[in-house]
């Protein structure tokens, strides 16, 4: 074994200990499942007035604790159908599928009530777009996502009650007959309140 490989297992081996360590009780991985209600900011520098509506959706989070404070959030959910309107009016449909990764730091991690905040990247895909002739949207968004929450703990075993907000920004470009009109910012807010399972 060269210098190289026992350097690299030495590394390993001190990157997972603290999660090892932490994990004797608990274990490094936690699972949220939540309803979120999504709260859309609406911006629009189209001039159509456009908007979708809100709506609550259901959400699993998948995280892992490097440490026991710091962890890093997968947030998934299914493609979500919204209606789009123009000046209050629908003119079409869309899905979106928001997939957001989040570093997150949590205080107090062994006590009764167990904050957090977290930041991170949203990829979001649209789909399934049904827009009137010669309107359409780039179908892929990219922005930040910050996050802030609590688990409580419940005695049962490693369950949480868990209450959590997250800030998106998700935007995509608007076209007509092919050339850009404006931007349209949803930039939700997400309120969520759900149950968590450490393993």
């Amino acid at each position: 074994m060269n210098k190289q490989m026992i350097a690299a297992a030495v590394l390993g081996l001190a990157v997972a200990a603290p999660a090892f360590a932490q994990s004797a009780g608990t274990g490094p991985w936690q699972v949220h499942v939540r309803a979120v209600h999504l709260n859309s900011d609406n911006g629009d520098s189209t001039g159509l007035a456009l908007s979708i509506n809100d709506k609550t959706i259901p959400e699993v989070d998948i995280s892992y604790f490097f440490t026991p404070n710091i962890a890093a959030e997968l947030v998934l959910t299914i493609p979500q159908k919204h209606d789009l309107r123009a000046g209050g009016a629908t003119i079409g449909t869309l899905r979106h599928l928001p997939p957001t990764l989040t570093a997150q730091y949590h205080f107090n991690p062994t006590g009764s009530v167990r904050p957090y905040v977290g930041a991170g990247v949203n990829y979001t895909r649209f789909s399934s777009v049904h827009l009137p002739a010669g309107v359409g949207i780039d179908r892929s968004s990219f922005g930040g996502a910050l996050q802030a929450g609590v688990d409580i703990p419940l005695p049962y075993k490693n369950l949480v009650l868990n209450f959590d907000i997250k800030k998106v920004w998700l935007g995509t470009d608007v076209r007509v007959a092919g050339s850009k009109v404006g931007k349209f910012d949803v930039d939700p807010v997400l309120f969520g309140v759900g149950l968590g399972w450490r393993f």
